[in-house]
């Protein structure tokens, strides 16, 4: 079937070509006819990245199979905690598997499979994190069947990517280029290949779906999408536009999905590797700041024009955030020229910038505008500071609060006496569907500070049914904003 529609494709691009010339002669008999005429010029019938030439993808292949590796690891040990799975118990799930065969006993060395693509002459080969996790020993086979011992130089699980070195260095090995994925376009014409349930240089051709899909495995989401089919096995392997360049490392497949893949972008993979070859881990950059998404209610509490942006509930002190002067209740709009829209949009920019950089930040505040410069720091023991979660909802007064006695802030670990803290939370109340819990402490209340039960007695006692309030909690170690229209007394 696939035959005949390739045979109907060629030929139909036949009488095109031929209408086409038919076409220019008549234009150019004309043309002398009437010099004063403008030819219009014709726009392309086809994509530029589509196999023109043969209307093969037989030629990347060829390139690019030489520098993709079959990954077989081991590691010693069983149960729940082994790193990687057998092809067979990715593709039908550990449930399946332990029905028919039982817990895998411990002394029971694990084997994973996965491919991986060799960047450079020496042996320098990317593969996916999760392919070497745990591992006590990697063999690399390549396309011509040769074994190779190989070790992790680096891995970085925020991004799923990890380096290994075949051989020691010590060989020469054909390798494929990285290529721009920036670049890429949706529609654009992609190979995988791989090796699916350990079927070697395994390829399957598709399409670029979508760019920058984030799929909830980290603040870094921002896969390339696309319908050519990958499989268990293919993890690590590269995803190929067709001037035989890499421009992703593919990645996670959608469980039970047909043609939904995804690949983590050439360009990230390429900062990645690049750091942990030279240095031996991943920098990242940091601005030491709690972030929440915004809400409408809470966008209506701090008058924002709409919900884009990203709130900031807390400020570290002495971070680069706190030294450029950001302040709780900023809404960050745009950092270093990109627009920022979720909190995940910030994480990942930031988190890939590099530290010591200076950027200009557009925050919201007091009604207006306002440009920031700010030099980005190095992330803390490479952890990025994670979004806060927010429980935000309608609201209203329905809390028992107490004064934070020095025995409570040691115990809370607070640094102050500051504030109060919840003792209870009425049932049924707009205060407890809003998310508050026993044990926030409340620091302040419509952009007020509250220190002592009686700030809170003094910004509460007139609230009547309609206001609208805003409330920055402390939650253990993080901050958040709540917002909510008063309804009546809980």
């Amino acid at each position: 079937m696939m035959q005949l529609k390739r045979t109907y494709f060629v030929a139909a691009l036949a009488l095109m070509l031929v209408v086409g010339v038919t076409l220019g002669a008549m234009a150019g008999g004309r043309a002398e006819r009437a010099p004063q005429a403008a030819a219009a010029p014709m726009a392309p019938v086809l994509p530029v990245q589509m196999p023109l030439n043969t209307g093969s993808f037989a030629g990347v292949a060829e390139a690019i199979k030489p520098a993709v590796i079959n990954i077989n690891t081991v590691s010693k040990g069983g149960g729940a905690g082994a790193g990687g799975r057998t092809p067979f118990e990715e593709f039908f799930g550990e449930e399946f598997f332990r029905r028919f065969f039982g817990d895998t006993p411990e002394r029971i060395p694990q084997r994973s499979l996965g491919s991986g693509v060799i960047v450079d002459a020496s042996g320098i080969a990317l593969t996916n994190a999760h392919v070497v996790e745990k591992a006590t020993e990697i063999e690399v086979i390549t396309l011509d069947g040769s074994k190779h011992k190989a070790k992790v130089v680096g891995a970085d699980k925020k991004t799923d990517l990890a380096v290994l070195k075949l051989d020691d260095g010590k060989a020469q090995f054909k390798f494929a280029r990285l290529g721009d994925s920036d670049r890429m376009q949706v529609g654009d014409w992609v190979i995988a290949v791989g090796s699916p349930f350990g079927l070697q240089a395994t390829v399957t051709a598709g399409i670029v779906s979508a760019k920058a899909r984030n799929i909830g495995q980290g603040p870094f989401d921002d896969f390339i999408q696309t319908d050519a089919a990958i499989n268990p096995g293919n993890s690590g392997g590269p995803l190929v536009n067709m001037a035989g360049e890499v421009i992703g490392i593919n990645t996670a497949i959608v469980a039970g999905g047909s043609g939904i893949g995804f690949a983590i972008p050439s360009n990230m993979a390429k900062k990645i590797y690049t750091e942990i070859n030279s240095k031996g881990r991943v920098t990242r950059g940091w601005l030491g700041v709690s972030i929440q998404p915004l809400t409408a209610e809470l966008a209506k509490s701090f008058n924002a024009k709409d919900t884009k942006g990203v709130l900031i509930s807390d400020v570290i002190g002495e971070s680069p955030a706190a030294k450029a002067g950001l302040k709780p209740g900023d809404i960050l709009l745009e950092f270093d020229g990109k627009k920022v829209e979720a909190p995940a949009d910030l994480q990942r920019t930031v988190g890939l910038a590099q530290p010591g950089q200076e950027a200009k930040m557009k925050v919201w505040r007091d009604q207006g505008e306002k440009t920031i410069d700010i030099k980005i720091g190095e992330a803390p023991d490479d952890k990025e500071t994670p979004a806060r979660p927010s429980r935000v909802a309608p609201s209203t007064l329905g809390l028992e609060v107490r004064p934070i006695t020095p025995e409570i802030a040691r115990q809370l670990n607070l640094k102050s006496n500051d504030g109060v803290i919840v003792a209870r939370v009425d049932e049924g109340s707009a205060a407890g569907d809003a998310g508050v819990q026993r044990g926030d402490v409340i620091r302040e209340i419509n952009r007020q500070k509250v220190r002592s039960m009686a700030d809170y007695e003094r910004l509460t006692k007139d609230v009547k049914e309609g206001d609208r309030l805003t409330v920055l909690l402390q939650r253990g170690q993080m901050s958040l904003y709540v917002a909510f229209t008063a309804t009546g007394r809980g």
